[in-house]
């Protein structure tokens, strides 16, 4: 993964360059039906999930879950999701965008809230490692905001000459432009994953259908050519 500096995208993965959505349902439902939750759609789902994932089980539930509810429920939805994701793939143009992107010169990252030791395999598994300067997951407990982790995420990435002001994070949560805003990046999210568009358009920032006008908007946004 070589040094670039200049325009720069932070991916995110689930529901964004990974199209998880049949996986995490799945997860979700099952993870309810541990506390015999009824089971929700995938509508219901994008209109309601919000992070840290506990309020979203709280929108669903008329309460907190207790520590113990959530250790069940999280335990659950990993080990689901785990035997589910294997049936997904990456999003439609994805491995062209990532190409395309790079060719011209620029940079790109991923910093996702999935398990930092099973993203990196999951990435190379597709082929498109090499298009990043860096790929970064979770380390810690799941369930919380992306925040701290893209301010680590920036401060790697300095060393490799990218800055801030030069950023566009691409993500299909509000909780990733709330993450972009507090390092000063920009943010355009996508609406093909967790959330609805009536959701992430209260953000306040660019909102997009598809993961190409994503980049071409973070283009515009650092002042280059898509």
């Amino acid at each position: 993964m070589g040094m670039q500096t200049g325009a720069h995208i932070v991916w995110d993965w689930n529901g964004t360059l990974f199209h998880d959505n049949d996986a995490i349902i799945g997860a979700t439902n099952a993870a309810f039906a541990e506390l015999g939750l009824t089971p929700i759609t995938l509508e219901q789902y994008r209109s309601l999930y919000c992070v840290p994932v506990p309020k979203f089980y709280e929108r669903l539930m008329g309460r907190l879950p207790t520590d113990a509810e959530w250790q069940v429920m999280d335990a659950t939805f990993q080990r689901h999701y785990s035997a589910q994701m294997g049936r997904c793939g990456l999003a439609d143009g994805v491995a062209e965008l990532l190409a395309g992107w790079r060719s011209a010169g620029r940079s790109q990252s991923i910093l996702s809230m999935y398990g930092h030791e099973e993203l990196v395999p999951l990435v190379r598994g597709f082929g498109i490692e090499t298009h990043f300067i860096r790929v970064d997951g979770r380390t810690g407990p799941s369930g919380g905001s992306k925040a701290e982790h893209m301010v680590r995420h920036l401060a790697e990435l300095a060393e490799a000459g990218v800055e801030p002001g030069r950023t566009v994070v691409i993500g299909d949560a509000a909780d990733d432009a709330v993450a972009a805003r507090g390092v000063g990046a920009g943010a355009v999210l996508y609406t093909g994953g967790s959330h609805s568009r009536a959701s992430l358009e209260g953000v306040g920032v660019p909102v997009v259908d598809t993961l190409g006008e994503a980049v071409g908007v973070a283009a515009r946004l650092v002042g280059v050519q898509s």
